[in-house]
């Protein structure tokens, strides 16, 4: 594969085995830990059913949450569909809560460039601060890398332009499908094309398929950020999303990317949850009862 090649990485299943037994059980949830949890969650809901109404609850939400829970951070973002963006950017009151849009014909990706490139431009221009895209599976899984590329520097482009136009940076993540790529192999191989083309965030998944995020998967894409990052210079963040749903996951992938990247990835810059339900599980940890605010 030309980017394990490249960048001399080439992901041992024994190794990596044993190190997620080692640490798995040294998981240590302390009140610390499962704040920085929650500082790094990307709030998301992407139902059929989501209407303007049910979004602007969850909105609501992460509005009140400082009389609610003085003590706590904000989380990093609320993710919604484009269509929704410009709702959460005019109803939110913290400006350091971010609007994440996910695009590129969410969550198959399959769809003509073009119209994958025009929803990028269109969520930024509604209000998004991040974009979360979908690898082109239907290239990388044929072979063609170079097509899967190649979209997502066209989307990057896209987004860049639409960012200089109403003067701030968005942050582009690039969803790799983990659960379909299957092996060692093509996870890695499919981050490193992902940060070569421009990603800012490489992400498991889109919580829409059978296996989502796994701590296999989350373990050698950060070995490949490790390696892109020694090679290059460029830190690019992790993203993992996709059942993650309670405190104790949320620590497992917490120490996770603390082993192997260290003390500089974590926080909201460089680590992300993409969540639906981890939020309640967190201040239950935290509180030490059983709390139902989202």
């Amino acid at each position: 594969m030309h980017y394990l090649d490249k960048y001399g990485y080439k992901p041992d299943a024994a190794k990596i085995s044993e190190e997620l037994k080692s640490i798995s059980g040294k998981l240590v949830a302390t009140p610390e830990a499962l704040k920085l949890c929650f500082s790094i969650m990307d709030l998301t809901t992407l139902s059929p059913t989501d209407t303007e109404e049910s979004v602007g609850k969850l909105v609501e939400k992460v509005n009140k949450l400082p009389e609610a829970f003085p003590d706590y951070p904000a989380p990093a973002s609320i993710c919604v569909y484009p269509n929704f963006g410009a709702l959460v950017r005019k109803l939110k009151t913290n400006p350091e809560v971010h609007v994440t849009n996910v695009a590129s014909c969410f969550p198959s990706a399959q769809s003509f460039l073009e119209v994958k490139v025009k929803e990028c431009e269109l969520a930024v221009l509604g209000g998004a601060d991040e974009i979360d895209i979908v690898l082109a599976l239907n290239a990388f899984l044929a072979g063609d890398e170079q097509r899967a590329f190649d979209e997502i520097v066209a989307m990057k482009k896209a987004i860049d332009a639409a960012a200089e136009q109403v003067g701030r940076k968005v942050v582009l993540k690039v969803i790799l499908e983990t659960g379909l790529l299957a092996t060692p192999e093509k996870i890695a191989e499919a981050s490193l094309l992902a940060m070569e083309a421009g990603a800012d965030f490489i992400k498991t998944s889109t919580g829409k398929v059978e296996v989502n995020a796994t701590p296999e998967a989350a373990y050698v894409m950060c070995e490949a950020i490790k390696c892109y990052c020694q090679k290059t210079g460029r830190r690019v963040g992790f993203k993992a999303a996709g059942g993650i749903s309670n405190a104790q996951d949320a620590i497992y992938y917490y120490n996770i990317v603390s082993s192997i990247l260290g003390p500089e990835w974590m926080n909201k810059d460089l680590f992300r949850y993409g969540v639906s339900r981890l939020g309640n599980s967190l201040i239950s940890a935290i509180e030490g009862e059983t709390v139902k605010y989202f």
